[in-house]
């Protein structure tokens, strides 16, 4: 059983994986609002209710740890290519070739570590790690695109879509 929650754990991650990357692909044709940048660590907040499973939860520690690894490893490559800029009277999320390879980097990171924390926890223990891992690192992206955002919508006198 073990093997499969492995594999399906596996598609689900690359899946997943595409999936951001096409919805980044097709965001920045869109002009960006306060909404759009929220949105995603909101409804991934949601996802904290795995916890309500026992054999999802872990010591406070690991969550600590997991998150400030995600805060300080994996926010700032993002938070560096993300880049913002006003059109037209709207801001634009601008398309970087160096966002897509950080992410298929942290995928890559995300898949090699999975093998070795998976040999100390659980797969579901795993699963909410990375899930915190993840969470740490999209809460700063969001936050410093947000003032990014607000920034340009004050110089550029555009209008908040």
């Amino acid at each position: 059983m073990n093997s499969h929650l492995q594999a399906v754990s596996l598609i689900g991650s690359l899946g997943m994986a595409l999936m951001v990357m096409l919805l980044r692909f097709r965001a920045a044709a869109r002009p960006v609002n306060a909404m759009k940048i929220w949105m995603p660590p909101l409804g991934m907040s949601t996802g904290f209710f795995m916890f309500a499973a026992p054999s999802t939860r872990i010591p406070w520690l690991w969550a600590l740890c997991a998150f400030a690894i995600g805060v300080v490893f994996f926010a700032y490559p993002l938070i560096r290519t993300s880049r913002l800029t006003a059109r037209g009277g709207a801001v634009y999320m601008e398309r970087s070739k160096a966002f897509m390879g950080i992410l298929l980097l942290l995928l890559a990171v995300r898949l090699l570590l999975h093998e070795y924390v998976e040999a100390y926890v659980s797969i579901f223990q795993t699963g909410a790690l990375f899930f915190i891992l993840a969470f740490g690192m999209i809460v700063p992206w969001r936050v410093a695109m947000y003032v990014r955002y607000r920034r340009l919508l004050e110089q550029s006198g555009a209008d908040e879509t």
